[in-house]
């Protein structure tokens, strides 16, 4: 299954809570290029108001639209082997 925003494609398969590193982890491609990511659970808490739990992955689901496109952004603006998204990215 692939979900898709802007010109980001990610692979769903690949996505994983890393509840130790308090972050949701995955592959994504952008113009035909792999990246790997990880999203703080601040991000998750940011926009919806909740902390996750044992929903991280659900919420990551619930809100990846808005998430894929600060991806694309941030992606652009710091590449790097693994691309971290913070809440400081949220605008």
């Amino acid at each position: 299954m692939i979900i898709m925003a802007s010109h980001v494609q990610i692979d769903h398969a690949s996505v994983t809570d890393n509840d130790v590193a308090r972050q949701i982890e995955f592959t994504a491609e952008i113009d035909g290029e792999e990246v790997e990511f990880a999203v703080k659970y601040a991000v998750l808490k940011e926009l919806s108001g909740d902390e996750p739990e044992d929903d991280a992955v659900e919420m990551f689901e619930r809100f990846s639209d808005e998430i894929l496109d600060v991806c694309e952004e941030v992606a652009a603006k710091r590449p790097a082997a693994t691309v971290v998204i913070d809440e400081s990215d949220l605008e």
